[in-house]
């Protein structure tokens, strides 16, 4: 507020204090490097960067199951003593680890508890290990350690098992069974024939399957367990089902059931007619027809 011209009197400017000053625009805070032993706003700056992190890491991953999928082996046979089994490639370290004398047979208990929760022991110690404010990794020599060797233990347990069952393959002349299923597929295909189903490939062909016996069974829903086309599935394949039984028994099975409930009876369910009229045609499946 001024009085006259006079242009050396002070000026004096009077407010409102009734009007509320209004804030300004927050400012973003100033790197954390300004401030020397001090870290990071965990949210969102660190949390944000230790996502990103996580979702490169798990995309890479991803890609790296997708590229390279787990075979698709034939059904579990216990009488196979030539099958070599081999877990997926991102457990082959931990494979291997077990295989030696201090992971395995007296020591089972330990290699599986022990040796295989070291690396989640050590994750969970790490924050408690290097409490030290320094950033850059090669002086953080107690979390660097830890990283390193594990990386390293892992490529080599990794390359090891690999190599180790490449010469059990040469050892034994065995075919993995999803390079054999490969072959059997193209074998087919060139022939012009349906590509076979794993572990099915002996069953016999379906006898009269225009019969009206096989109508009655699907509206039945006997397939829902033993395949839409006999071959099996939740119950075992009815194709050459003649070899085994023969019509009384099959009249039987399908009356009463079998295995306690395993196979449910259909009196009740079926007229006398068509359990015969199945039974009759069941009997013609044999594997020499």
């Amino acid at each position: 507020m001024a009085h006259k011209h006079d242009p050396n009197e002070k000026v004096v400017f009077v407010g409102d204090s009734r009007i509320r000053k209004r804030d300004r625009a927050a400012t973003p805070p100033p790197d954390y490097t300004a401030f020397p032993g001090k870290s990071e706003a965990f949210i969102p700056n660190f949390l944000l960067k230790e996502w990103m992190v996580g979702v490169v890491v798990l995309v890479g991953f991803l890609v790296l199951v997708m590229s390279e999928p787990a075979p698709l082996g034939y059904p579990a046979d216990p009488l196979n003593g030539s099958f070599i089994p081999m877990p997926d490639w991102y457990f082959l370290f931990l494979y291997q680890m077990l295989k030696y004398p201090y992971t395995s047979g007296s020591y089972v208990g330990f290699g599986v508890v022990a040796m295989s929760g070291l690396p989640f022991i050590a994750l969970l110690l790490a924050p408690f290990l290097d409490t030290g404010k320094e950033r850059r990794f090669y002086r953080r020599p107690i979390t660097s350690s830890l990283m390193v060797l594990s990386l390293v233990a892992i490529t080599y347990l990794t390359w090891i098992s690999w190599n180790h069952y490449q010469e059990e393959l040469k050892l034994t002349g065995t075919v993995p069974e999803h390079i054999e299923r490969e072959i059997k597929a193209r074998e087919a295909v060139e022939k012009g024939l349906p590509r076979p189903v794993p572990g099915k490939e002996k069953i016999p062909e379906m006898v009269a399957a225009d019969d009206p016996a096989f109508k009655t069974m699907q509206q039945a829903q006997c397939i829902a367990c033993h395949g839409s086309e006999l071959e099996g599935g939740g119950g075992p394949a009815l194709r050459g089902v003649g070899d085994r039984l023969n019509k009384e028994q099959i009249v039987e099975t399908i009356t009463n059931g079998r295995n306690n409930g395993a196979m449910p009876s259909f009196k009740g369910q079926l007229t006398t007619e068509q359990i015969d009229q199945i039974a009759t045609w069941l009997e013609k499946q044999k594997a020499g027809s």
